[in-house]
């Protein structure tokens, strides 16, 4: 019952973030760069203002872990995770494929996310062991079973330029193997679209809390499967991450474990 009233709130909350990311789209925005290709504009913190004062409103004891600002720890068990706006660079160059994320944590566990794409209207939910949702109906992960078939997706850090460790690599290997890849720039969007069967599966380097905390969340909830690259357990905290229908899983962790011993 808790689970179900804190989706609720991160529902309504998401929704709401999403009306500003949607209302301010394609205005001229003020951008400003945490690194060379890294940027935040405006619009990013006034959605984090917004979910950030109705979370300590609500739950004025909770932690927060929010991409914008310094983390408020708390000694509370639950702590929230947010994105207020997951494709930021996306946003600010008009291309129509970014959202919010919001996911909370009890005593280090997910246990409620909402990932709301406003240009779309789709808001994916989920609540620890009761299933996923699209706009309020049960969504599951795709039954393809063989790579060749299998359309993924990926993302590249914004250290791409300098990295040793940039994915080109990996890349490579699935274009060879799948059938298809696609680079849309909103990892929680990604790991929906796995959770939707959309994707068949998604693989990223370099990715903090706030990019896959709900969408892992609602993969695993909708029957899919969340590894690191290596096929070993995954948390919130670990830099890489695989998620897929389950059915491709050991085949992609085999291509990925190829492609590494190949550097």
């Amino acid at each position: 019952m808790e689970n179900q009233r804190l989706l609720a709130f991160a529902e309504d909350v998401a929704r709401n973030a999403g009306d500003i990311l949607r209302r301010n789209f394609g205005r001229r925005q003020k951008i400003h760069f945490k690194g060379e290709i890294d940027l935040v504009t405006e619009i990013d913190k006034e959605s984090e203002n917004y979910i950030i004062g109705r979370i300590r409103e609500v739950f004025p004891d909770h932690g927060i872990l929010s991409e914008e600002s310094p983390e408020q720890s708390s000694s509370s068990l639950y702590k929230w995770i947010v994105d207020p706006l997951d494709g930021t660079t996306n946003y600010a160059h008009g291309y129509p494929c970014f959202c919010v994320s919001i996911c909370v944590e009890r005593d280090g566990e997910s246990v409620a996310g909402a990932v709301y794409d406003p240009m779309l209207d789709e808001m994916y939910t989920a609540a620890a062991g009761a299933g996923a949702f699209r706009n309020g109906r049960s969504i599951c992960v795709s039954e393809v079973d063989k790579l060749r078939s299998a359309l993924l997706a990926t993302g590249f850090a914004y250290d791409v330029n300098v990295s040793t460790d940039s994915n080109f690599d990996y890349f490579k290997a699935f274009v060879f193997t799948g059938q298809a890849i696609r680079r849309d720039g909103s990892a929680a969007l990604d790991l929906c679209y796995v959770a939707s069967g959309r994707f068949d599966g998604f693989w990223e380097l370099k990715l903090k809390a706030w990019d896959t905390a709900a969408g892992c969340l609602i993969v695993r909830e909708a029957g899919g499967v969340v590894t690191r690259l290596d096929g070993g357990a995954y948390d919130l905290r670990q830099p890489d991450i695989l998620a897929s229908n389950g059915k491709i899983h050991a085949h992609m962790v085999e291509v990925l474990r190829g492609a590494k011993k190949q550097r």
